[in-house]
């Protein structure tokens, strides 16, 4: 079920559990109001230990090709870990949803909403990944400048949009869960419905692009992502694979920005975003819930 209109509820894809190369698999078009009966896992209330959990993830990242960051926030609990959550990565396809936030609290700041043609744009932008829609509404956004001055609203303080292709900018694992934040609290500049028109885009994106952070949901838990992938030339080698989203279930509202870059292939640098993201999400679910 798609992410409908501006102030439609925001239907997420819910983990169902089922193995899939490794990962929990998604399954797009459900949502709580289906009464689909999804078990969910509870896990035994555990101490965090966020510096046993440091040393993990380093040992992890260190013995992969390439190099990754990743910043969590618990908004029930209010727990938080980050390893290199300031690192500076290449965006890829991530920035889209920036593009679409940006866009939608200029347009707000004008008394008006998205277009038919921008509402079609953007839905093929995050849903499908689709480059040219991502054009068309980076443009529409004013490019990199628009969405720089956009981001200041925001609070971004890392995150350098590139003048003219947005999928070359720079940006960081806690920058975007700043983005996220401003998509999932009352605080944000960005009204309800446009911040419910985004998430329920992000629940909604093609099965094939449902991978990433998902791999730290539980069963019965929703997941709104967006991926971003692209071989570097000019910018770095290897692969640089990122996954930004929101993953929710009983007493856990997990945001979650994984970046990586060096990867000798896609799946190489699937695989470290995936691992981290449940790495860490596992070790914050003992804590405060």
């Amino acid at each position: 079920m798609a992410g409908g209109g501006a102030g439609s509820a925001a239907y997420w894809f819910m983990a169902d559990g089922a193995p899939h190369g490794g990962r929990v698999v998604a399954n797009a078009g459900e949502s709580s109001s289906t009464g689909r009966d999804v078990s969910t896992v509870r896990l035994a209330s555990r101490p965090f230990d966020s510096g046993a959990l440091r040393q993990a993830v380093r040992a992890y990242v260190r013995n992969r090709p390439g190099r990754a960051g990743v910043m969590v926030k618990d908004l029930r609990t209010g727990a938080s870990f980050g390893e290199n959550q300031d690192g500076r990565f290449v965006s890829a396809s991530i920035m889209k949803v920036d593009i679409l936030a940006s866009l939608l609290l200029q347009r707000q700041a004008g008394g008006r909403g998205l277009s038919g043609t921008e509402r079609a744009l953007a839905r093929t932008m995050i849903r499908e990944s689709d480059n040219a829609a991502a054009d068309a509404l980076y443009s529409a956004a004013g490019r990199g400048p628009g969405v720089a001055r956009t981001n200041l609203a925001f609070g971004l303080k890392d995150t350098k949009p590139f003048p003219t292709s947005w999928g070359s900018s720079w940006t960081s694992p806690a920058d975007q869960v700043r983005l996220l934040t401003n998509l999932a609290s009352d605080e944000s500049p960005l009204e309800a419905r446009g911040r419910r028109y985004v998430l329920g885009l992000m629940g909604s994106v093609l099965d094939e692009q449902a991978w990433g952070v998902s791999a730290a949901a539980r069963p019965g838990e929703r997941v709104a992502l967006k991926n971003g992938w692209v071989p570097l030339r000019f910018q770095g080698h290897g692969w640089s694979i990122n996954s930004i989203g929101r993953v929710s279930g009983p007493g856990h509202d997990f945001l979650i920005a994984v970046c990586s870059g060096g990867n000798p292939t896609m799946e190489t640098g699937v695989s470290t975003v995936e691992h981290v993201a449940d790495m860490v999400v596992d070790g914050l679910r003992g804590s405060g819930g």
